[in-house]
């Protein structure tokens, strides 16, 4: 079962498309997050949705926001298709173990070994202040979080 609002956002360490550590708590008290699950790099919807994002980044860092998309992808594939796409937030790797992250936010598809399309909208205190998942074939509106933000 997903995290639900009003829960506290369970804390993570992962490493970005660059190798850096990123860890949730290092953002409470000072912004909010969108933490974004997607199935695998280079797919066609996960593609898209991505590439939403970094169109409209100003819409997330104008509402004091940090977007963190997380994939069972390694680091190296990550690192690959940021470069590609020229995605500019962090793609963090729930990679090893192999979906820790996206089963304690209850978005991990066993029967596929990757997580489905879990939106989280944090808050700076670490609660979770609004969420969808969807389907893998689903692609999300990125209105509704933006929109979502705006009642922060």
């Amino acid at each position: 079962m997903a995290i639900q609002v009003g829960d506290k956002a369970p804390d993570f360490e992962l490493k970005d498309n660059h190798g850096a550590t990123v860890k949730l708590s290092d953002f409470r008290g000072s912004k909010n997050v969108v933490l974004l699950f997607y199935p695998f790099a280079f797919t066609g919807v996960c593609t898209g949705e991505l590439c939403e994002v970094r169109d409209n980044l100003p819409k997330f860092s104008d509402r004091d926001t940090q977007v963190l998309a997380v994939s069972n992808d390694s680091i190296h594939t990550l690192r690959v298709f940021a470069e590609q796409e020229g995605l500019e937030y962090p793609l963090l790797s729930d990679f090893w173990p192999h979906g820790e992250v996206s089963r304690a936010y209850g978005v991990f598809a066993e029967d596929k070994g990757c997580a489905v399309r879990g939106t989280f909208v944090i808050d700076k205190e670490g609660v979770v202040r609004w969420t969808v998942v969807n389907a893998l074939p689903d692609a999300r509106d990125l209105n509704e979080y933006v929109a979502a933000l705006d009642t922060l």
